[in-house]
């Protein structure tokens, strides 16, 4: 399975949660509280165990915008890591540089943020990298493009972002639109709207 590319606010109201992180989506979801579709509005039946860790599981894949098989690869890789596997899991999907775009708020989206790196407007130390999936390690630079730096999206992105507090793994510089990666992210800090110990039970079974 491929990542979902319909609509983010439909996505968002079937599983009951703000996966992009946008006030756009948490205002529709205020005003409309339940699941999509004509059946939205019924009450729902018991969850098995077994849906409750596959719902959690497409949640976080949802949230982090990842493949099917990327997620599973990511999962297969903390597991053989030090440390508790689920805090290792959210580590490895926070390290990625699309999400890392996205928290630095050079992009309003992780969506926008894959493109962003897709379309080259991203660097890394100083190198041009085009793949999404390509781990930061603690340390390394992230700068947009010198002939990105008028893109008109990613100013008002940067802009918006003066607004709001960076977070303590991270630091950026808005008016050089550059930013370093300090450290992988402590669980306590991370306010990702997942129960991970389902995650892991849905893969051990």
């Amino acid at each position: 399975m491929g990542r979902y590319r319909g609509p983010a606010v439909k996505i968002s109201r079937r599983e009951g949660v703000n996966l992009t992180e946008t006030p756009k989506v948490a205002r529709y979801m205020e005003r409309h509280p339940y699941a999509p579709g004509q059946h939205g509005q019924r009450r729902r039946g018991k969850r098995s165990d077994y849906g409750i860790r596959l719902r959690e599981k497409q949640k976080l894949r949802y949230y982090y915008n990842v493949s099917e098989k990327q997620f599973a690869n990511i999962f297969a890789e903390a597991v053989k890591k030090e440390g508790a596997t689920g805090a290792v899991f959210l580590q490895l999907l926070e390290s990625r540089l699309d999400n890392v775009v996205f928290r630095l708020g050079i992009a309003h989206t992780r969506r926008q943020a894959r493109q962003f790196v897709s379309h080259g407007h991203i660097l890394v130390n100083g190198k041009r990298i085009d793949i999404p999936s390509y781990r930061v390690q603690p340390g390394e630079e992230i700068a947009v493009a010198g002939a990105s730096r008028d893109n008109v999206f990613i100013k008002q992105n940067v802009e918006a972002k003066r607004r709001g507090k960076t977070l303590p793994w991270l630091e950026f510089d808005a008016d050089n639109l550059k930013g370093k990666f300090l450290s992988l992210p402590a669980r306590e800090d991370l306010n990702v709207p997942v129960n991970e110990l389902q995650i892991i039970e849905y893969y051990s079974r």
